[in-house]
């Protein structure tokens, strides 16, 4: 189909309205003509700014796991694994602010949206003191970490401290139903335990110098 010869919308409210309908309606109500409607355009004014509907989904997925994600200041130094973990929080957030849009992520996210900050990254270990030998152990393992551990959460629906595993009773999973019951900590606790242990973990097995973690 022919594009327009002049926009009548930008590509980032697109991106935005695109948001909002996935948000409020479901990921099942989105469509090119759903999408124009909210706009107040009609349908081939999208294809100004893109090729089809999977485009509009993967800068859905490019928006709520980038660039709406905060990234913490670098400070190199033994307390690394901080920035790892707040970054990895920031990313959670983003991702359970739009859990209706959790198929499109894992289906659309770009991979190149991770890799292509990973030079800065690296070159902040390296500034650390972490050897270039555990670098792609740090960042791939904190990618499948967050992401997987975020789009798992978001098809759940949200949970207290006692029901985090579903459906458990004293009667049929006593052992469970005592570990939830002396669970202390929330979903994020939960999260933010998960990163640091993992990183932690590397240093311990390389005996590479770091702060001590700070408390959950």
């Amino acid at each position: 189909m022919a594009r327009p010869s002049k926009p009548l919308i930008s590509r980032s409210a697109a991106v935005e309205a695109s948001i909002d309908i996935i948000d409020s309606e479901g990921l099942e109500a989105f469509s090119l003509p759903r999408l124009a409607k909210h706009l107040g355009v009609r349908a081939p004014s999208l294809y100004h700014h893109f090729a089809d509907k999977n485009e509009i989904l993967t800068e859905v997925a490019r928006h709520i796991g980038g660039t709406a994600v905060r990234s913490p200041r670098r400070r190199p130094g033994p307390d690394w694994p901080e920035f790892f973990v707040t970054l990895a929080v920031n990313f959670r957030q983003s991702i359970l602010r739009h859990r209706n849009a959790a198929p499109v992520l894992l289906e659309h996210l770009p991979r190149e949206l991770f890799s292509s900050t990973y030079e800065e990254t690296s070159r902040f270990l390296t500034e650390s003191g972490v050897p270039s030998r555990l670098h792609v152990q740090i960042l791939d393992g904190m990618e499948k970490i967050a992401l997987g551990a975020a789009l798992i959460e978001a098809t759940r629906p949200a949970s207290s401290r006692s029901t985090i595993f579903p459906n458990v009773t004293e009667d049929s999973q006593p052992e469970l139903a005592a570990a939830l019951a002396a669970n202390e900590l929330t979903q994020k606790q939960l999260f933010e335990a998960m990163v640091r242990s993992f990183l932690h973990g590397i240093i311990a097995d390389n005996d590479l110098d770091a702060a001590p973690s700070m408390a959950v």
